[in-house]
């Protein structure tokens, strides 16, 4: 046989599909609202949420998004629901705008997956159950999309998927993970902890560990982070991007639907229409409000009265906090936390020590149980402290003093009819502290209490403080302090 001489041989030729206009198919699902969703598209973290209050147009902007990759033949994307049930509407909205704004666009109905012309994929699919990761294992995503991430109970799911994130490094592909969702939810907290807390709204930050608060690094274990001199360095970005109702002007217009969102209970309005995730249906302190109780940091006059409260923990957590009262309408002020684990006693005071260098603390308060002895000999938690110079006294733990803290704590946090300001504000660098308050639970079985299987360690010890009754005297007004019509009408005094 005479084989074909090789300048004759024909090459079937391939035809490359044309490349999708991402900007006008954008335009053809939805009208990108200027300001939250065109910073959710353009964002480039690795990991974005995007969310708040109900309204927002989180479902478009998070079914615009993967649309960035439809032109690559080597993307391989996935978007989930919690169920099958929750899917549906999606996969719903999907063939609505998808075959729209891609020409040629195929859904396969029974893989539940959208084909581009290009070659790129769409899987539209649940998770429900930690269990059911093992659906995606082997994987290689270069998008990951999580709607409704809040209906996730733990971080799990989310975590365990950051590591289908995966490409050829020819693709040129970018690995994204995005999520959407409104506050409340079953995995509020984690949620909250690791997009919400972290930082200011709208600014990219270092992820961290929503368990342990401990930026996510580099481990010295991993090939890539040794060859590149990245080992202790942070890992990824995230950022939370949040939207309300009056950022959608197609739903805002009418009224209507804000008419709807003022109608629910409390928490559900603050969640739903103010976008506000210091709130939670069970929370202890419904009343605390971020833009009323945080205030930014400025000098503390130093005839201000100054004291301390402290809970002690070794293998949980050890939670300090400084207050500082206000002679003006005794308010207290919440200025500096300290807030660690696994430290000994002796440390603790150290640490406590070189923390409140230069002031005059009056006096600090700590858990009364710390004077108690740990085993047969030896000095107390407290006398090892107070043998240091970290000076100390018992905190009140009488029969009902849990209920009469929780109860002056809802009082402090209430406005003052007077003066028109809360009864007590915390700066802003009291991070733990601004972050668990709102959102620790009822006692289910005793509503006059909170949860104390919760992370309630700054919580006690903002109630040892507050019971401690501080008062200021005559003497720690500071009348230049003020910024109000007071006058004094002696200037030495200041009375």
């Amino acid at each position: 046989m005479v084989e074909e001489p090789e300048e004759k041989k024909t090459i079937p030729a391939t035809v490359k599909a044309p490349d999708v206009d991402i900007d006008r198919a954008r335009r053809v699902i939805f009208e990108a609202i200027p300001g939250p969703q065109t910073d959710f598209l353009a964002s480039t973290e690795q990991e974005c949420l995007y969310g708040g209050a109900a309204g927002g147009g989180k479902s478009y902007a998070m079914v615009a998004d993967p649309v960035r990759y439809f032109n690559s033949p080597k993307a391989n994307m996935l978007l989930v629901r919690r169920s099958t049930e929750e899917l549906r509407e999606l996969v719903s909205v999907s063939k609505e705008l998808y075959p729209k704004a891609i020409p040629g666009i195929k859904f396969l109905e029974r893989d539940k997956t959208w084909v581009a012309p290009s070659g790129a994929t769409l899987w539209m699919s649940y998770l429900d159950r930690d269990d059911d990761v093992t659906r995606y294992q082997g994987q290689a995503f270069s998008w990951i999309g999580f709607d409704e991430l809040t209906q996730w109970p733990t971080p799990y799911a989310w975590n365990y998927m950051r590591t289908r994130l995966r490409a050829s490094k020819d693709s040129g592909l970018n690995l994204y993970q995005r999520a959407t969702s409104n506050p409340g939810g079953p995995g509020h907290a984690w949620v909250k902890k690791a997009f919400v807390d972290p930082a200011t709204p709208g600014e990219s930050f270092w992820a961290v560990d929503p368990e342990t608060g401990e930026t996510l690094v580099w481990p010295s274990n991993s090939n890539f982070a040794k060859e590149n001199d990245l080992v202790g360095k942070p890992m990824l970005k995230r950022k939370f991007i949040p939207a309300t109702l009056f950022d959608n002007p197609y739903l805002a217009e009418d009224g209507l639907y804000e008419a709807n969102l003022l109608s629910m209970p409390e928490h559900l309005r603050r969640q739903l229409l103010d976008g506000d995730w210091d709130i939670q249906e069970g929370a202890a302190f419904p009343e605390f409000n971020r833009k009323i109780h945080v205030i930014e940091p400025y000098d503390i006059p130093d005839n201000w009265m100054k004291f301390r409260a402290a809970d002690y923990g070794y293998s949980s957590h050890t939670g300090i906090l400084w207050f500082a009262v206000d002679p003006y309408d005794e308010k207290l002020v919440v200025y500096r936390e300290l807030y660690v684990s696994k430290v000994l006693a002796e440390d603790l005071a150290e640490m406590v020590l070189e923390a409140e260098y230069g002031e005059k603390i009056r006096y600090g308060v700590l858990d009364s149980s710390l004077w108690h002895k740990r085993g047969d000999t030896g000095p107390s938690i407290a006398e090892r402290m107070i043998a240091k110079g970290c000076r100390w006294r018992p905190a009140d733990r009488s029969a009902g003093s849990r209920v009469s803290g929780k109860n002056e704590i809802h009082r402090r946090l209430q406005v003052d009819p007077d003066t028109g300001q809360p009864r007590v504000v915390f700066f802003n660098n009291c991070k733990n502290t601004i972050e668990q308050l709102p959102v620790i639970p009822l006692d289910k079985r005793n509503s006059e209490d909170v949860d104390t299987n919760s992370e309630d360690h700054l919580y006690d010890t903002l109630r040892y403080g507050v019971m401690s009754r501080p008062r200021s005297n005559l003497f720690d007004r500071d009348p230049n302090s003020y910024k109000n019509n007071f006058t004094p009408s002696d200037s030495q005094f200041g009375y």
